[in-house]
């Protein structure tokens, strides 16, 4: 990692005084962020859409549906470090701007040709294997437009303005969240539910072919950064950028720090204020879909002129404790935010976890960690079915041990509900028929049971004080501009020229799609486990403090280096 002397320091001030920005620089910004535009664009299409989806093309056995559950879910989040890997090679080998071009190319038209793909009823088994391929490779893609797009801004940004620049990037998830709710809800309205349901969905898919074509046509007349240009002019460019970024323990050392330093705790930070705020208002305060949609978009709308705030500041004050304040000021809020969530969201739901005591009794050898990675596994014993309905009717219990081999008992009041083990199949991914039986009926006893405990099927619009779930969310919204608003600007500084686009595109790909695209999962089976509703956040809060601690002692700040060393 190169660092550059005081003199750097006074060129950068300089940039702090310039003029304002060019036109060329603002296609540079705008070309760059209308890719990941798309990337969220998609995200949010495949999360709004996804039982639609999943009844037009995961339809057959358990077996065959597990799989491609799996599949699916691999593509979103596991398979963007292996494209970041290949692309940050072409890239650092052949230059920023084609490798982008290519990236694009590939995400657009795959999530162009999903609106015209055939259903399951169609051409059978063929619809998802085409679905999943076109998600694998726009997830390959991905992992190298994010890395492409933060490179190509910064080696154009002038010296003291890289957190400025870069920081615009960081807007996009507001815009492709904005773009896809009024794409979803105009499509809906103008066709009715039932042609929506029935072909409507294709419609936001196939518009993002203007998209597409938008940001090809801007690409194609962009100059390659000035940065990996000076370095070509020289000879200077890696023949092998994977082997410098990875078995080179100099640099490998910067990608381990930039991950458990930096991203690792960006990521939950974002997710939890973006995404989980989301799910815990969905699933935990049983806020109806329209508004926890409009009270988010509110916050979102609200905080996104401070990614540039803060990408901004960055220059002036230095990136590291930017991010690593907001880590640290996400890890100790968290619990009083979402307490507040439910206070101001669901009432009655806040009245009955404290006035209701719920008791599992249970063997504790039954009682198992319930980590669901597609949504579709199934656990069988007694405590795990009591304990997951509990949680889904977002319910507070304590567990007590029962004699070994005993079936978990739900106490609600002076109610006991005793649970059953379930058969499974001989795949081994569903109940069978009689369990299934037993689990509905199951299901329907204890919702009544908790329903007279005065737990709420769902809130009460009347009851949800909007402007202060608006004004928490707002503040959930602010840490994640706090951290991942310099985040781009720093991580390509981290790194020198030659191996750039490849050793930064893998930390932040890992960082935020597998301990943040985890988080949902990993925070239910918390609370499923605890049964506190709570209990969740403890995953973000952990990771967060974690890179506080590693950031602070271990990852140097990197506003002053020099992003035109090669080495």
């Amino acid at each position: 990692m190169a660092v550059t002397t005081g003199s750097s320091a006074d060129v950068r001030k300089m940039g702090q005084k310039s003029n304002p920005i060019t036109p060329e620089e603002r296609k540079v910004i705008f070309a760059s962020s209308l890719g990941t535009v798309f990337e969220w664009y998609d995200f949010y299409l495949y999360g709004s859409l996804a039982s639609i989806i999943a009844k037009q093309f995961f339809i057959g056995d358990p077996t065959t549906t597990f799989i491609f559950a799996l599949l699916a879910f691999a593509a979103g989040f596991i398979v963007r470090p292996f494209g970041a890997l290949v692309f940050g090679r072409l890239g650092d080998m052949i230059g920023r701007k084609y490798t982008f071009l290519v990236t694009i190319l590939i995400m657009g038209a795959s999530t162009f040709i999903v609106g015209l793909l055939p259903g399951y009823a169609a051409i059978g088994i063929a619809a998802p294997i085409i679905l999943v391929t076109l998600r694998i490779l726009q997830g390959l893609a991905l992992g190298g437009e994010y890395g492409g797009a933060a490179t190509y801004v910064a080696e154009h940004a002038p010296e003291g303005k890289r957190g400025a620049f870069t920081a615009w990037i960081q807007t996009t998830a507001t815009l492709g969240f904005f773009l896809s709710l009024m794409v979803i809800l105009g499509t809906r309205l103008a066709i009715g539910e039932e042609g929506f349901n029935a072909w409507g969905w294709r419609v936001p898919f196939l518009v993002s072919v203007l998209l597409l074509g938008v940001s090809v046509w801007i690409r194609l007349s962009m100059n390659e950064s000035p940065a990996f240009a000076k370095m070509k002019a020289e000879g200077k460019t890696s023949k092998a950028p994977l082997s410098e970024a990875f078995a080179q323990w100099k640099n490998l050392k910067i990608v381990i720090l930039a991950l458990v330093g930096l991203t690792m705790g960006q990521a939950v930070v974002w997710y939890t204020g973006q995404f989980y705020a989301l799910f815990f208002m969905l699933q935990t305060l049983k806020i109806d879909i329209a508004t926890a949609n409009i009270l988010i978009a509110i916050a979102l709308l609200l905080a996104t002129p401070f990614f540039i705030f803060f990408g901004t500041l960055s220059d002036r004050i230095g990136r590291k404790y930017i991010i690593l304040g907001g880590c640290l000021i996400a890890a100790l809020t968290y619990f009083p935010l979402f307490a507040g969530l439910t206070h101001f969201g669901n009432p009655a739901l806040e009245t009955a976890l404290k006035n209701s005591p719920v008791v599992v009794v249970a063997d504790p050898a039954s009682c198992h960690f319930q980590f669901n990675l597609t949504g579709t596994k199934k656990f069988p014993s007694s405590c795990d079915i009591a304990t997951q309905i509990l949680a889904a009717g977002s319910v507070a219990y304590t567990k007590i041990d029962a004699p070994a081999g005993s079936m978990a008992v739900i106490k609600v009041g002076d109610k006991e509900l005793t649970s059953f083990n379930a058969v499974m199949t001989a795949d081994g991914l569903n109940f069978d028929a009689d369990s299934k039986k037993k689990e509905a009926e199951f299901k329907k006893e204890a919702g009544t049971a908790i329903k007279a405990a005065g737990y709420p099927a769902k809130a009460d619009p009347e009851q949800i004080n909007k402007p202060m779930m608006v004004l928490l969310l707002f503040v959930l919204v602010l840490y994640v501009t706090m951290v991942y608003g310099p985040i781009a600007a720093m991580l390509v500084e981290m790194f020198p020229t030659r191996i750039r686009y490849t050793s930064m595109s893998l930390p932040y790909h890992i960082g935020n799609g597998w301990f943040g695209g985890l988080l949902p999962t990993t925070a239910f089976a918390l609370v499923a486990f605890k049964g506190d509703i709570y209990y969740g956040l403890w995953y973000p809060i952990v990771i967060a403090l974690a890179t506080v601690v590693i950031g602070t002692l271990f990852v140097s700040e990197t506003r002053d280096n020099d992003i035109y060393a090669a080495d």
